[in-house]
């Protein structure tokens, strides 16, 4: 279980979380709608505890997988040596077992043809799913993903949509995009924020028109 409560966050005079409650149970794929400067990644900040709400109350579990808007990645490092990395880093396992979990995270997330290349080599869509994988290696109760699918392909699109709701069956999954039929496709509800404050949250099941529904929320 998620749980914010009475979230604020202000930079300076701007004030870019206003009174935000949210409780998100686990095994929901929630979705982020919002116009740019809406408050959505600063809301995941929060959550993962990069930065600290001004009042309210943050409830979450210990274990978060992160993956951010502007994917960090080192160049320089192949796929598979890079994700073993990361994983020595995260896990407090033996190295085998480490290299147990990125291989299969490897095949999981589709990376097995470019297991051996850098980076650098690598194109926009091949460097989010490394970002995925990378969010996956402590087995997370909480994914929270911003633009998970930003540079996609549609044959990419639709392996990633499928392995993200998935992915929501047994932990809770929270992600950004501005991409209306990702919504549709992957979650089970979406939240709409506009200057900070959560304008709607509805099941996808009980929205007839996502479209109408984010003008209308975002124009109020």
């Amino acid at each position: 279980m998620v749980s914010l409560q009475h979230i604020n966050k202000s930079f300076g005079s701007q004030q870019v979380l206003r009174d935000v409650s949210l409780e998100i149970p686990t095994g929901q794929v929630v979705g982020l709608l919002g116009p740019n400067g809406a408050g959505k990644s600063t809301l995941m900040k929060i959550l993962i505890g990069l930065w600290r709400a001004d009042s309210g109350t943050v409830s979450a579990p210990q274990r978060i997988g992160y993956l951010p808007e502007n994917n960090p990645l080192y160049d320089e490092m192949y796929v598979s040596e890079y994700l073993r990395f990361m994983a020595k880093l995260t896990n407090h396992r033996s190295a085998s077992a480490n290299n147990h979990v990125v291989e299969d995270l490897i095949a999981m997330v589709g990376l097995t043809p470019e297991r051996h290349k850098h980076i650098r080599e690598l194109s926009k869509g091949y460097r989010q799913r490394v970002g995925l994988a990378q969010a996956l290696l402590g087995d997370p109760e909480l994914l929270i993903l911003d633009e998970p699918t930003t540079g996609l392909d549609p044959n990419q699109l639709v392996e990633i949509r499928s392995l993200i709701r998935s992915l929501g069956k047994d932990r809770t999954v929270i992600l950004s995009t501005h991409i209306m039929q990702e919504v549709r496709e992957m979650c089970d509800r979406v939240v709409i924020l506009d200057h900070g404050e959560i304008k709607a949250d509805q099941s996808i099941d009980q929205i007839p028109d996502l479209e109408q529904l984010f003008i209308k929320s975002t124009h109020e």
